[in-house]
């Protein structure tokens, strides 16, 4: 019997991580998500569980008042945050990883003090690991959530030689990490190396302009699961190993989504500063040569050209996000169907602010999966599309990506709205996407701009359609 409660934690970790793994399949698709959270969940609950019957914890009263407040400041959380603030609370989340893994790495390397224990060398390499990994992720993570969140400027922020400061820097860990190794009961030198990751973690995020920000985030996730992973490790807990690879490999897979989805690499993402007035301007060549006559009608026309038509595809962007205009949105493909015109949905993977962002905005307002097309999938079918209705996207629906080398886009793939028989945009103003570029979009001849605030137009779109 002494054997059983062992052998019970170790199968009991095992379905965890199967509930896991299953949970992130389920992830893959809008229509299977909420099962997969919701096994992932079940994964999780079982993994405390067992964790908790573990005979190494001891006090297990402040176990369940740590579990209360977390959960209580969970829930809160989730139930004020707003869509549009998604990916700030995915950082806010992953900087608190990284911080349970610096921790767990600080904990028991105080333990280890406090015995005359000499710590094995892979222990001491883990711990150094656990804190790097964790440190970087925690002020990354803070930093790429106040960049998003508006609490500082957004533009990239870069110094002379900072990469070569950068570099010494992480030199200088490495050193002090060697000299740990060979002398692990150093305590200047330990906390020496936690303050130079929490550093590296601020100066990793500082040159990352606002738009790559997701990005970073996504990148940061990956971070925090190695963190964990690390974590695992120096507690020889098999739960953190796998279940912190699992989230380093898929936040890992993530980032490869969203720089093929910008047509960039991971290395132009972090090192180039995009965003910066050295990187991005005010248009391109090609934009400037372009007639700037822009077209614009107001609700009564686009209801008109959106109600006599056969097809419409509804492209959203990050100005629906801000509008909180998915409901009407909706009620506007709703009362279109009712008059026989098809309606169809184009999701591009960057699409908002995450992948996925759209998605979930779009479900939150019951908008049916089948209707949901990814940028592959619809692309084909704009030269058949009566009207394209392009609802606060910018650079995704930027024709300058496919044919201007000069433009900063130049390459990244696009939702070919410009190919539909006619393009309503609604949209506040003629400003610049993220990317600081100009959209040829806006002064092409089969393009109408109806300005005005996304949910307010929506409403006015659908107020006019039900009067024809």
């Amino acid at each position: 019997m002494s054997d059983f409660l062992p052998t019970s934690i170790q199968l009991s970790y095992l379905v965890a991580s199967c509930l896991f793994i299953l949970g992130l399949k389920e992830l893959g698709s809008p229509a299977t998500a909420r099962r997969g959270n919701l096994l992932a969940a079940i994964g999780m609950l079982i993994a405390i569980v067992a964790t908790l019957l573990d005979q190494k914890v001891l006090n297990y009263s402040m176990i369940l008042v740590g579990i209360l407040i977390g959960s209580l400041i969970g829930t809160v959380m989730a139930q004020k945050v707003e869509m549009t603030a998604m990916p700030q609370m995915v950082g806010l989340l992953n900087g608190f990883g990284g911080a349970a893994s610096s921790l767990v790495a600080v904990g028991e390397f105080w333990r280890l003090l406090g015995t005359s224990e000499t710590p094995s060398i892979d222990i001491t390499i883990t711990i150094i690991l656990s804190v790097l990994i964790g440190g970087v992720t925690l002020t990354g993570s803070l930093l790429a959530f106040a960049k998003l969140q508006g609490l500082i400027s957004g533009s990239p922020v870069t110094f002379s030689l900072q990469q070569p400061f950068n570099i010494s820097l992480l030199l200088g860990f490495l050193i002090g990490s060697a000299y740990l190794v060979a002398h692990p009961h150093d305590v200047p030198v330990f906390l020496a190396l936690t303050g130079v990751s929490l550093v590296l973690g601020v100066l990793f995020v500082l040159p990352i302009g606002g738009a790559d920000t997701p990005v970073v985030i996504s990148l940061l996730n990956s971070f925090s699961g190695l963190a964990a992973s690390a974590a695992g490790f120096v507690l020889t807990n098999n739960m953190l190993i796998i279940s912190g690879a699992l989230v380093g490999a898929s936040g890992i897979i993530l980032t490869q989504i969203m720089c093929k989805a910008m047509n960039r690499s991971i290395t132009n993402v972090l090192f180039s500063a995009f965003g910066s007035s050295t990187t991005t301007g005010t248009g391109s060549s090609n934009t400037s040569q372009l007639d700037k006559t822009v077209r614009s009608i107001d609700s009564e026309e686009g209801a008109m050209m959106l109600g006599y038509a056969r097809s419409v595809v509804i492209v959203p962007g990050y100005g629906m996000a801000v509008a909180q205009a998915q409901h009407a949105v909706r009620e506007l493909a709703d009362q279109l169907e009712r008059m026989g015109v098809d309606v169809k949905y184009a999701i591009h993977p960057v699409a908002g602010r995450m992948p996925g962002h759209m998605n979930v905005l779009l479900a939150e307002a019951n908008v049916p999966y089948p209707q949901l097309h990814d940028m592959e999938d619809i692309n084909p079918e704009f030269e058949r599309t009566d009207v394209a209705l392009v609802i606060g996207a910018n650079d995704v629906v930027n024709p300058a990506a496919r044919h201007d080398t000069t433009s900063p886009i130049y390459g990244m793939p696009i939702l070919e709205v410009d190919k539909a028989r006619n393009t309503i945009v609604i949209k506040r103003g003629m400003s610049a996407g993220f990317s600081g570029v100009e959209n040829e979009l806006f002064y092409k001849d089969k393009t109408m701009m109806l300005f005005g605030g996304a949910k307010e137009m929506v409403a006015q779109l659908v107020s006019g359609v039900k009067q024809l």
